[in-house]
């Protein structure tokens, strides 16, 4: 499954480019494990199993992230690995990949709630998604979090 417009393309692990897994992977690195000085295992074996949107500006990886199919009915998709190069963020980059990330899930598995993992500090950013917090702050690799829900559409 791949395809896209304006620099926009889902796809699925395997069809990536060996060029294109190394360029995630570093931008995943860089945000998550270099800029915020948190040593954790970012590649998770899970890259795989999801679907993934990248977005790039004259070649260069700008955002990306990976989106989990509902693992029964009734359950809830999952976004996660949401990643903005610092290059490109205060763009309204970052908005314009959630709206896609969603976009996907509405019509991909209608009817299903959009779950994610929020950093603390971001919880309004994704509330501007039609995120609602749905459990107390923890510590996930000492940054605090918050899952959050996007409830599924019923039009």
């Amino acid at each position: 499954m791949t395809g896209g417009v304006q620099g926009w393309r889902w796809t699925t692990f395997d069809a990536l480019s060996g060029r294109e897994v190394h360029d995630l992977l570093k931008l995943r690195m860089d945000v998550f494990v270099v800029e915020q000085a948190c040593a954790f295992a970012e590649i998770d074996g899970k890259d795989p199993h999801a679907l993934h949107l990248l977005h790039t500006v004259e070649g260069a990886l700008a955002a990306c992230l990976r989106v989990f199919a509902p693992p029964a009915q009734g359950q809830a998709a999952r976004i996660g690995r949401v990643a903005t190069s610092a290059a490109f963020r205060g763009t309204g980059l970052g908005h314009r990949l959630m709206v896609e990330g969603v976009r996907f899930c509405r019509e991909t598995y209608p009817g299903h709630p959009i779950d994610l993992s929020a950093q603390a500090h971001l919880v309004r950013f994704y509330e501007r998604h039609g995120f609602t917090c749905v459990s107390d702050a923890y510590l996930e690799d000492d940054i605090p979090h918050v899952d959050m829900r996007r409830p599924a559409d019923t039009a």
